[in-house]
């Protein structure tokens, strides 16, 4: 049973991040010491620096030859779940879209276990526990953490295409710009789907603002106003790639027409091979930003030393070991001062409305656990892991994800009033969970 020593040593992991994040919510709202620019900034530093300094770290510690497989099995297909059902609702509903399929999974799927879960985990299942809740943010770090970075780039990448397709196909299109249900009548096709809308894009002259606003809600992606999004000097590999996609796509789509102008039917056959220029396109864009992300290799960096490390018995350099340290110990502060700081800047506590919030507060301690429970029973865990399994499922939102949400402008509103109310009614949660599971 948790004792007052046990609750102090939980305490002692929180109540620091919750010092740093008033710091910078008081230094904003009511000293006004730092601008919204200045903000951006330190996130942005937190997410390029500081947090895959931090997953070098960690990781490199770690024993990958003692890990315990039914567990890490449990964790994997759970988050798989989550994320194909998701992406399922997605495909098939008319509210579901990309960026709430990257929020949703992260509320469910990827909790605080460094900060919260080790000291708490500890008090309530013993020492030895320590190495699950271990090997659980290893895993966060080298898989989950890597395939949200994809999907974010994946997001930016698609606006941008979409973005740039609407500027640099107008040289090289003639036909006459029609309505999206129009051009579904003169086909006599049903709702063009995200292919169909490229598609449509590469072929007619550019949209109206509210055009392509409309166009981009059938393509289920929100436009972001974010840094990742604004044209900079590396974006001029993404605007040659576009043009030539279009100015190819255009004379393909063009000559087709020419000798199929007697088949309307067979205009909608065109669509695949230009949707496949615009596939490649969208996978060399976000190939090309991943490369340039710490992030991306910062944690497979990682296990590679732990796995040298831990056969040779190999240690890092005095010199690496605190050149690395000095930074990484500062991630998880500064991903909370990055909180503060956007905080102070929203015109309210619960930044999202308390709407969303409670729909964030269901996915992360009800929703999340339940999946876990589900997966774990699926792959034989059983007595004190399964119980393990199910309680790290239930703990806060982990604070990363609010890192990126706000890097890639993909609802850190919500992530952040997540983080804040998640921490706030987590012990009490957990306790909840580990009297239930021991009854």
């Amino acid at each position: 049973m948790i004792g007052f020593s046990d609750l102090y040593n939980v305490l002692s992991a929180v109540v620091p991040l919750y010092f740093t994040m008033f710091l910078a919510y008081g230094s904003v709202k009511y000293a006004k010491i730092f601008t919204p620019d200045q903000c951006s900034g330190i996130n942005r530093f937190v997410a390029i620096f500081a947090v895959p300094l931090l997953s070098f770290e960690f990781i490199s510690r770690i024993d990958p030859y003692g890990m315990d497989l039914l567990f890490i099995s449990a964790d994997v297909v759970s988050k798989l779940l989550v994320l194909m059902v998701l992406l399922l609702w997605a495909k098939l509903s008319s509210r579901g879209s990309l960026d709430w399929v990257i929020t949703l999974f992260c509320l469910s799927t990827l909790p605080n276990t460094l900060v919260l879960g080790i000291p708490l985990l500890k008090s309530m299942y013993g020492d030895d526990k320590e190495g699950l809740m271990i090997q659980a943010v290893v895993l966060q770090c080298i898989i989950w953490y890597t395939l949200l970075l994809f999907l974010f780039e994946y997001r930016a990448a698609r606006i941008l295409v979409m973005e740039k397709l609407n500027r640099s196909c107008t040289s090289t299109t003639t036909h006459d710009h029609c309505e999206l249900e129009r051009l579904e009548d003169k086909l006599g096709t049903p709702r063009l789907g995200e292919e169909e809308v490229i598609h449509v894009l590469v072929t007619t002259t550019p949209l109206s603002t509210s055009d392509l606003s409309d166009v981009q809600n059938c393509n289920k992606v929100a436009p972001a106003s974010g840094r990742s999004l604004k044209p900079s000097q590396e974006d001029g590999f993404y605007e040659q790639q576009t043009e030539t996609v279009c100015r190819d796509g255009g004379k393909e789509m063009d000559g087709e027409m020419d000798e199929k102008q007697m088949t309307k039917m067979e205009k909608v056959n065109t669509i695949p091979s230009t949707s496949s220029h615009m596939v490649k396109l969208i996978m060399k864009m976000v190939w090309y930003r991943l490369v340039r992300n710490p992030n991306s290799y910062a944690s497979l960096l990682g296990l590679g030393w732990a796995l040298v490390s831990c056969k040779w018995g190999i240690k890092k350099p005095l010199i690496l070991e605190n050149s690395v340290t000095i930074l990484s110990n500062a991630g998880l502060g500064m991903a909370m001062f990055s909180l503060g700081l956007f905080m102070a800047l929203q015109p309210r506590i619960i930044a999202c409305g308390t709407r969303l919030a409670a729909y964030g507060m269901v996915a992360r301690f009800l929703a999340g656990p339940a999946v876990m429970a589900v997966a774990s029973l699926a792959v034989g865990l059983r007595g004190t892991i399964l119980r393990v399994s199910i309680v790290q499922a239930a703990l806060p939102q982990g604070i990363v994800p609010f890192v990126f949400a706000r890097e890639y402008n993909v609802h850190p509103d919500v992530l952040s009033t997540a983080v804040i109310f998640g921490m706030i009614v987590s012990l009490p949660i957990s306790m909840v969970y580990y009297i239930l599971l021991g009854l």
